[in-house]
This record gives C-alpha cells, structure tokens and sequence, in this order.
C-alpha cells in the first residue's frame, strides 16, 4: 500500500514563509513525477509545481518566483515565500509512478491559512 504523507502548513501572515513536505512509502512503480495542489473553498483543485524525475519544474503562474519544489527521491518539498492571502488554501502532494500506464496518489491534504 502506497502513503504520501505530509507535514508542515499552518497559519501564516501575508509575506510570510512556509514550508511543505510529502515523504512516499510502500511498493510502486518508478516515480514519474510528484508535485503539489491545492483547493481553495468554492474552487477546483489547481496545479501549484511538478517536479519530473528528471529535475524539470513547472509552475502555476500565481506562484511562480516564489514557490520552489524540490525532490528527494521519494520525497519532495515546497518552499513557499511571500505568501499572499489567496493562497489560502488545501495543499495536496501527489505522486505519479509507472510510465505509459500511470498510477497517482495523493496525500492527506494540509490546510494552509495566510491572513493577518
């Protein structure tokens, strides 16, 4: 049985930083990618940063300059600075193994509050 399993988060004020972590355990195939969501109340689940097992990155446009994922084989971080208020939100950790056949797993969620 896979398990990502997030740490960090909390409630911080506007500017602030942060910093989220997602560690995989159990059996599964070779990572193909992990990478952070979030949902906002209201809103659709949305991409925040991906990290291949190559070491490419791509990121949201609201976010970009300013978040920073890192890998570490089977875990990944993201720091997060100059945290604004709309980024209040549900971060996600998401890993995809496999190749042609893919499989996704996902966290638990971690609530992150920016407000003053």
């Amino acid at each position: 049985q896979v398990q990502l399993v997030q740490s960090g988060g909390g409630l911080v004020q506007p500017g602030g930083s942060l910093r989220l972590s997602c560690a995989a355990s159990g059996s599964f195939f070779s990572i193909n990618r992990m990478g952070w969501y979030r949902q906002a109340p209201g809103k659709q689940r949305e991409l925040v940063a991906i990290i291949t097992s190559g070491g490419w990155t791509n990121y949201s446009d609201s976010v970009k300059d300013r978040f920073t994922i890192s890998r570490d084989n089977a875990k990944t971080a993201l720091q997060m600075n100059s945290l604004k208020p709309e980024a209040t939100a549900i971060y996600y950790c998401k890993l995809r193994a496999g190749w042609g056949t893919v499989y996704d797993y996902w966290g638990q969620g971690t609530q992150i509050t920016v407000s003053s």
